[in-house]
């Protein structure tokens, strides 16, 4: 958020039912609930008009909730609000250790992190709208794949100890089997729909998926989680999110542990990574000679494989910053 001065810092803290929201201003705070609703944010706006609280010198402030926080979202862009939307634990660290909560507590809290960051903070910039359906239809698909793997995991087991009953479940099981993959294909060919329909998401998957190793549905999720790749500076930046770069853990001379990825990180994102670093071991020559190199100097497979999916993000980010094809190199 660029400096400048804002007579009033709002947090909102979001629920299901309902939301809350503490407003700052000349050093005091008051606070309020409103239903997560149309009416409930109607009447949100309605209160700052009859509080004469412009929203041109206002700095407002919420945790991303995923549908939770639509509405109001909605609402707010709808009236060209300063609305920052940041990662609960982001503002969870800023704050440090706290005692008790409530939403009521939280929401003066969120207000007191936007007063305080005012000058780190960036604007919300909402997704096209062609991405908020490839979102929706992703999660539908990755539901599906799951409800699918957990479904076929039992007869797989049972059959180890019992080819009668493993096969008794699997065949039992042939027909929702079927419907699931049934489903996965439609899902897919309606993504596929909404690809074809909008020239730059074409072109970002085209571009994406021209690293090898990289398929459509890792593209499509990159492009979704980046916002059509503006979400990061640097390579580095979006490499950190994912959950593939490794971080430094010394102090001192009694500490020396090996260096290790952060927990924290886009699991999704790091599990398409990590299938698409192998396909990019089996398929790529420079990614095969590369793996079998480092492996035969003693470097832990896994430790290798990581470095792929780092190096995957990087090429990926140079073709979508570069806007040309990646090009593989002749052996």
């Amino acid at each position: 958020m660029k400096q400048r001065d804002f007579a009033h810092f709002i947090g909102i803290d979001i629920s299901k039912s309902t939301f809350d929201v503490a407003i700052i201003e000349n050093g005091g705070t008051s606070s309020y609930v409103f239903e997560n609703s149309k009416k409930g944010t109607n009447a949100f706006i309605k209160l700052l008009r009859n509080q004469k609280i412009d929203l041109k010198d206002t700095l407002i402030c919420m945790e991303h909730t995923g549908v939770y926080g639509m509405a109001v979202i909605s609402k707010l862009i709808e009236k060209n609000a300063n609305l920052v939307v940041e990662m609960p634990i982001k503002i969870t660290k800023s704050i440090g250790m706290q005692r008790g909560k409530n939403d009521r507590v939280d929401a003066v809290r969120i207000a007191q992190y936007a007063l305080k960051n005012v000058d780190e903070l960036e604007p919300y910039v909402p997704m096209p709208e062609i991405l908020d359906k490839i979102k929706v239809l992703l999660k539908i698909r990755r539901k599906l794949v799951n409800s699918r793997a957990d479904l076929n995991k039992y007869p797989n087991e049972l059959e180890l100890f019992s080819k009668e009953l493993g096969k008794l479940a699997k065949d039992n099981l042939k027909r929702i089997n079927k419907n699931l993959d049934n489903e996965i294909k439609k899902v897919e060919a309606e993504i596929k729909k909404l690809i074809l329909s909008d020239d730059r998401l074409n072109r970002t998957v085209s571009l994406v998926t021209s690293v090898t190793g990289i398929g459509q549905i890792t593209a499509l999720h990159l492009t979704v989680f980046t916002n059509f790749f503006t979400r990061y500076d640097n390579p580095k930046q979006l490499a950190c999110y994912c959950g593939v770069v490794p971080f430094e853990y010394t102090s001192g001379s009694s500490i020396n542990r090996k260096s290790r990825i952060h927990p924290m990180a886009n699991r999704t994102l790091k599990k398409h990574l990590h299938m698409s670093a192998l396909s990019a071991i089996t398929h790529d020559p420079d990614m095969k000679a590369y793996f079998e190199r480092k492996v035969e100097e003693g470097k832990n497979k896994m430790l290798v494989v990581n470095n792929v999916r780092n190096k995957l993000v990087h090429r990926v980010c140079a073709v979508v910053k570069r806007q040309q094809p990646y090009v593989k190199t002749v052996v």
